[in-house]
């Protein structure tokens, strides 16, 4: 039977200046899905790299008083570095720079050009020089760069152009006969209406800089930013050289991962070049959206208001900010970054739910048999419920990669992890471990929250790769017992196994001294402007009598989450009370609200409210109700519930 090949991207990254934690979000992400797909049994080539020339380079060097060469060097190897820290696991880096890259795209150039596809002409137009993109005056927005904001210049200079004007229909064609060829659906209706405002052709060379891939039949031209960096797709697989076979292995792409600011090259541009060239489209476009800071600001290498991922990784580790990218945000939303939430998930997930419970699990296996579990075990009704969510777990998390839903595949692995610390109160091992007569019961609770935590290693392997090693050493297991295929059923810890309690995954951080260790070091990610300081006679006003003050941690364990109302029903048996069934973005659930008096059903159907996603379950009127959404007593015996609408739903609330 043939293999089957995944082919995943990254955009190739513009080293104008270091890396920072929004190409960390993308990359990450990618890793994720290229280990996945890996542990599935796939051959995966899994590419990222770097796009070199530009104005924008040639001005930095000559700044620095370098050669662009030398520049891109020196920020390419921290780039390089970065993903080695990372542990990002690409199969292939390009450079385009490279002179394998540099001679297919003058093929391409020439091919596109013998085919009528390149023509000559000249440039008149709105030039900004840190985005490499020219504007009309219709698109500039306040007569500046519509995308970044800055100043523009005027710029005139001859150029060939790519007749990109001709693809419009069928660019269009291409999204209604493929609807999910540009993900999330947001973004396919954005490039829909930006076709139909009117394509023009395209400059795909300039004169007026030197660094760039030379036009080799039409010296002092040298290829422009997109028809050199788009291609480095199919020219790293060897595409337009003597050695094509990777090329003609992997191609098309699966998916394109990028931000969603170039989504609109990838989805309009790439595709007419390759139609252009008679070559297979990429299967979809995704385009993720932004890593954001508390205040909604987008970080910007020339703003420089970016957060340094090296800084994290050596004060947390490197799994606990894979981990906090890829759950805190669902991709293809924009998701905030803070120091708060950071530290917040550090934890609450991390130390206290996954920490505690592989430390609680080891350390009992060993108080109790030496940590080698007895063949001898005894069975309760009460375990039937964790050993179908553990078996059901692989499908859960296949289901959510293969619509890349990283956040909710994570979710759903916590769910479990929360439901096997709940097990442990139930069952209280420390109480059976009183009675010898119980020792068969217990040797039976210990097996059960030790294949949870082998069937929890296997499915965090491609999201927290250092992680996973360490649950598996302390359990004692390795080959089929952590293979991907034994991941899907029950039953698979084996009896051979020796138990033995290790260092704590993830040590718990005393949140006051670490968040302003990290303002220190990284700036206030919150968006908040500086308090004031307090005169000395008001520093230290009482809070509002019956007021307490809580934590950081404390408001950690609340887990908010937009929801959309599927359905809404009265309780019979309560005048006060409507049955809500809600989509919390990883299933359905049922809340029971006492805000009867103020909304009919019929108003509440279809709007996105705010869950309290982690509360105890309690039975109300014979409704057993899974959560809270919030309201405001806005006075008068009135309540309003928050309304959310336009927020997808299980996007997280800080």
């Amino acid at each position: 039977m043939e293999d089957k090949t995944f082919y995943i991207t990254t955009p190739i990254y513009y080293p104008s200046g270091k890396a920072h934690i929004g190409h960390s979000y993308c990359t990450v992400a990618s890793d994720a899905i290229a280990r996945y797909k890996r542990m599935q049994g796939f051959d995966v080539m899994f590419l990222t790299g770097t796009d070199e020339h530009g104005q924008k380079i040639e001005l930095k060097a000559k700044e620095e008083g370098v050669t662009p060469k030398e520049y891109v060097d020196k920020i390419v190897a921290q780039f390089q570095d970065l993903w080695k820290l990372l542990d990002i696991s690409n199969d292939r880096f390009i450079r385009t720079t490279d002179e394998k890259h540099v001679q297919a795209v003058q093929k391409i150039f020439h091919r596109l050009y013998d085919k009528g596809e390149i023509y000559k002409g000249a440039y008149k137009g709105w030039y900004c020089t840190p985005c490499e993109s020219f504007w009309t005056e219709t698109q500039l927005k306040d007569h500046k760069c519509p995308d970044c904001g800055r100043e523009v210049k005027w710029a005139e200079e001859e150029a060939y152009f790519f007749k990109l004007s001709e693809y419009a229909d069928r660019l269009l064609k291409l999204y209604e006969e493929r609807p999910s060829f540009i993900q999330p659906e947001s973004r396919k209706n954005e490039m829909i209406n930006f076709i139909k405002q009117g394509l023009e052709d395209l400059c795909v060379t300039r004169t007026s800089f030197t660094w760039g891939i030379p036009v080799d039949f039409d010296p002092g031209h040298v290829v422009y930013v997109w028809l050199d960096a788009l291609t480095n797709y199919i020219t790293a697989l060897g595409y337009a050289s003597d050695d094509d076979a990777d090329y003609r292995k992997y191609w098309p792409a699966d998916v394109h991962f990028m931000g969603k600011e170039i989504v609109r090259f990838h989805a309009i541009i790439w595709p007419a070049m390759l139609m252009a060239l008679g070559l297979p489209l990429p299967k979809q476009v995704y385009g993720h959206g932004w890593l954001l800071f508390g205040d909604g600001t987008k970080m910007s290498k020339s703003k420089g208001n970016v957060v340094d991922p090296l800084v994290l990784c050596d004060r947390y580790g490197v799994d606990a900010i894979r981990y906090f990218l890829l759950r805190e945000i669902p991709f293809g939303a924009d998701g905030n970054f803070t120091n708060e939430a950071l530290i917040g998930r550090i934890n609450a997930d991390l130390a206290n739910d996954l920490g505690n419970l592989l430390s609680r699990t080891t350390a009992m296996a060993q108080k109790y048999f030496g940590g080698k579990l007895p063949a001898k075990r005894e069975e309760a009704p009460i375990d039937r419920e964790l050993q179908e969510m553990a078996a059901s777990l692989r499908a859960k998390c296949d289901e959510n990669i293969e619509k890349y839903q990283f956040s909710n595949a994570l979710a759903e692995i916590w769910k479990l992890i929360a439901r096997a610390n709940k097990y442990i109160d139930e069952t209280a091992p420390w109480v059976l471990g009183k009675d010898e007569a119980q020792f068969p019961r217990l040797a039976a609770v210990l097996y059960h929250l030790c294949e949870v935590l082998r069937i929890v290693s296997i499915l965090l392997t491609p999201f927290m790769p250092n992680t996973a090693p360490k649950m598996q050493e302390q359990l004692g297991i390795s080959g089929e017992a952590v293979s991907y295929a034994s991941a899907g059923t029950w039953g698979g810890f084996p009896e051979s196994a020796v138990i033995q309690k290790g260092e704590a995954l993830f040590p718990r951080i005393d949140v006051e001294k670490e968040i302003a260790a990290l303002i220190a070091l990284i700036g206030d990610t919150s968006g908040k402007a500086a308090a004031p300081e307090a005169k000395p006679e008001t520093a230290k006003k009482p809070l509002p009598e019956g007021l307490a003050q809580i934590g950081i941690e404390d408001f950690a364990k609340v887990e908010l989450r937009v929801a959309k109302i599927l359905a809404c029903e009265p309780v019979k048996k309560a005048k006060k009370l409507l049955k809500l069934t809600l989509d919390d973005g990883q299933g359905q659930r049922t809340v029971a609200s006492g805000i009867a008096k103020w909304y009919t059903p019929e108003e509440l159907i279809g709007k996105s409210v705010i869950l309290v996603a982690n509360l105890k379950p309690a039975v109300l009127c014979g409704v057993e109700s899974q959560g809270m959404i919030l309201a405001a007593d806005s006075g008068e015996d009135t309540a309003k519930v928050l309304f959310v609408d336009g927020i997808p739903a299980g996007s997280p609330i800080h």
